[in-house]
């Protein structure tokens, strides 16, 4: 009742699985999310039944993909299903390299003005970011990436948006200020 009184005024109900079904196993390990027990007991007559999958949402007006919502995939890393908070810095930049396993390196590129000369110069920096299997991150991409504690010895953002290239043409190292 509740429920059809909500979808009429117009507020959206979140997208929760309710049935478990088993997460990715392509690690030695088992995988399994740090907040779900795996192996409760259901209650027939129980009417609220916990979720079976851990998602949250970040704040700051990101948005939760729906795969991370509706995926079954583990990654203690992932901002929405994992236990990284979002803080600091949001920064938005191209992806350069998508190498390295759940990492992308992003190119972000400025202007340095000298006084001497009173004109600008181009210059860039590579990041590194952790990138959640819930998004499809090719090279070319735009992506936000929000600062989170440090994940690796280089690794200290985390990817939180994501825009599908536009114009695949412009190469790895074309000058793009956002």
């Amino acid at each position: 009742l509740l429920e059809n009184f909500r979808n009429r005024k117009g507020i959206k109900m979140p997208r929760i699985a309710k049935e478990y079904a088993e997460c990715d196993q392509h690690e030695k390990a088992y995988q399994s999310q740090d907040a779900i027990f795996v192996a409760r007991k259901r209650a027939i007559g129980n009417r609220r039944q916990k979720p079976m999958r851990f998602v949250r949402a970040v704040g700051l007006g990101i948005k939760t993909p729906s795969t991370a919502i509706e995926g079954n995939y583990v990654d203690k890393k992932c901002p929405f299903t994992g236990n990284v908070s979002i803080r600091g810095r949001i920064l938005k930049g191209i992806v350069v390299s998508t190498k390295m396993k759940n990492t992308i390196i992003i190119r972000r590129d400025y202007l340095h003005y000298i006084t001497k000369y009173r004109r600008f110069e181009k210059r860039h920096k590579n990041l590194a970011a952790h990138c959640s299997p819930a998004f499809e991150v090719k090279e070319g991409d735009v992506v936000t990436v929000g600062q989170c504690r440090p994940l690796s010895k280089t690794v200290r953002f985390n990817v939180v948006a994501h825009e599908p290239a536009k114009n695949a043409s412009t190469g790895k190292k074309s000058f793009r200020v956002f």
